[in-house]
């Protein structure tokens, strides 16, 4: 059996043993950081930490979400970062950033061995770009260091061959924090605050979704795991497909998933996207680990729609329901809102056929796809004689699903690296009212406990009182019927 792949992202030589994780999670950091056990509280976690900017809860979350379909093209040190991911009104706590066609889409890079190279250059350029004051290009240096096993490898070594069938979705391969260590105190900082550190980064195929998050927060960040399901050639191959990350902060769950669905611009081509979608929900499955759990401990979410805040980002590669003459004619007048109501996937979400329960911001920006080689010409008119010819859509997106999340912006960028422009939102996540929700819950939980406790002890105390009173009537009974059989007895004599 070929040997499940190693991390694309965690440059280490070490093989980590049970002992390095221990049920927990690994950071990128040097300091003396120990993991939270699973189940463990957060006010416990709290009160590790050293400073007392971190001792405190975070009360409003800032989350910055991109995605970006770069078009099979390897990333170079000239690339420019910061004007996308430093484009925000607010600076943000935590990126999470989604990529698709990192790699070209062909037989050997979906069959073959998984090409790491790409993904390790767009890590190196979004570190330098999260963690640099300079306003020119970064230059990109990678580590040309042996990938180290990672933890969801290890696991699934015990497993030996008994997987090698499984058609389920995968959860191996979760790298965490990179193993590029360089330590919160020498990182350069950026004006916008402390150092960010690589939390987690997972590829598959094309697909690539990495977590970053202050070097403040690393400590907060816990149950540290990952899905993924391919849906490309023959509905199982990761050419196409989804990456989810599920991970908990301040005892709120988070799940960040970035798809790729089914493209083309046929009729009846969304309703693949849509079971696409269906089969993202039905077969991303997070391991769970209860058996380290106290009893009274919360149990970690096993499915998407299981997590308190929920993001989905990706190209998920919905067209426009129009002719094109039609199309063209608005994008030509910039009438972006006549085409947004043509705009498949907000057609098929009305209707109840896909994301019901999911929300959306306002779309104020042109489409983001397809636009020829390093111009902003969209391709409606194909200038080679095989190139298929594109209607402009907005295939790029980002959906949320839960409670106290706001979004403060919904835009996209404008590099011209790739045929898809590369979009972003920033969200506001307030974390105390969850807080507070999970607290009464919690109250609440004990105030059921404490009547189920009271109700069983008077169930139990009514039981033995009728018990009692049964037992009673029964020897009063049995007693009269000794008493008359004697009776009779008597009288027979």
């Amino acid at each position: 059996m070929e040997r499940r792949r190693k991390s694309c992202s965690d440059k280490d030589g070490g093989v980590l043993v049970r002992s390095d994780f221990s049920g927990g999670w690994l950071v990128e950091s040097s300091q003396d950081v120990k993991p939270r056990q699973q189940g463990a509280s957060f006010p416990a976690a709290a009160a590790a930490a050293s400073s007392p900017s971190s001792s405190s809860p975070v009360d409003d979350l800032k989350l910055f979400v991109g995605t970006w379909n770069v078009g099979g093209r390897a990333p170079h040190g000239e690339l420019h970062l910061r004007d996308w991911l430093m484009s925000t009104p607010l600076p943000a706590d935590i990126f999470i950033l989604g990529f698709q066609e990192i790699v070209r889409l062909n037989a050997g890079n979906v069959l073959g061995a998984e090409d790491k190279g790409p993904a390790r250059t767009w890590l190196a350029l979004i570190r330098q770009a999260l963690n640099s004051n300079k306003a020119g290009p970064p230059t990109a240096t990678v580590s040309t260091q042996k990938p180290r096993v990672s933890v969801s490898d290890i696991l699934s070594m015990e497993d030996g061959e008994d997987d090698a069938g499984n058609d389920g979705p995968s959860a191996i391969d979760l790298d965490f924090s990179g193993g590029d260590k360089s330590p919160p105190d020498s990182s350069p900082t950026t004006s916008r605050g402390s150092a960010y550190c690589l939390v987690a980064s997972k590829q598959m195929v094309g697909v690539f979704l990495c977590v970053w998050a202050r070097a403040g927060l690393m400590e907060r960040i816990a149950d540290l795991k990952v899905s993924c399901v391919g849906r490309g050639i023959m509905g199982y191959l990761g050419n196409k497909g989804s990456i989810s990350i599920s991970m908990t902060l301040q005892e709120t769950t988070f799940c960040f998933v970035c798809t790729h669905l089914a493209s083309g611009e046929k009729d009846g081509d969304e309703v693949r996207r849509n079971a696409d979608v269906m089969e993202i929900m039905k077969r991303t499955r997070f391991p769970q680990c209860s058996r380290f759990l106290e009893p009274a401990a919360r149990c970690s979410p096993e499915t998407i729609l299981e997590h308190d805040k929920i993001i989905w980002l990706g190209d998920l590669n919905y067209r426009l329901a129009a002719t094109c003459s039609d199309t063209h004619e608005l994008v030509q007048k910039n009438d972006w809102q006549a085409l947004l109501e043509k705009d498949q996937l907000r057609i098929e979400q009305s209707a109840g056929r896909v994301f019901s329960g999911w929300e959306e911001g306002l779309i104020h920006f042109p489409p983001t796809y397809k636009f020829l080689a390093n111009s902003d010409v969209y391709a409606v008119k194909p200038t080679k004689p095989k190139e298929k010819r594109r209607t402009p859509a907005w295939c790029d997106r980002i959906l949320w699903r839960g409670n106290g999340m706001q979004q403060m912006c919904y835009n996209r960028g404008e590099s011209q690296f790739s045929d898809h422009r590369p979009v972003h939102s920033l969200f506001s996540v307030q974390m105390v009212e969850h807080l507070r929700c999970v607290a009464a819950a919690h109250e609440a939980g004990k105030e059921d406990k404490l009547f189920a406790k009271n109700h069983n002890s008077s169930s139990s105390s009514c039981c033995c009182s009728s018990s009692s009173s049964w037992a009673r009537v029964q020897a009063e009974e049995l007693l009269l019927i000794a008493r008359t059989q004697s009776c009779i007895e008597a009288a027979r004599i």
